[in-house]
């Protein structure tokens, strides 16, 4: 049983450290906005 509570314990932490992860980055890191275009193609039926 001592064994699964560590692997339980580890998940949890590298749970934790990704989720940290993840709010640093969408707090801290700000996208740069450009401009963008699309060529639609025209569909011509005949």
């Amino acid at each position: 049983m001592p064994s699964t509570f560590r692997l339980l314990r580890n998940l949890a932490v590298l749970a934790a450290l990704v989720f940290a992860g993840v709010w640093a980055l969408a707090t801290f890191v700000e996208p740069t906005p450009r401009e963008m275009s699309v060529i639609v193609p025209i569909d011509v039926e005949k």
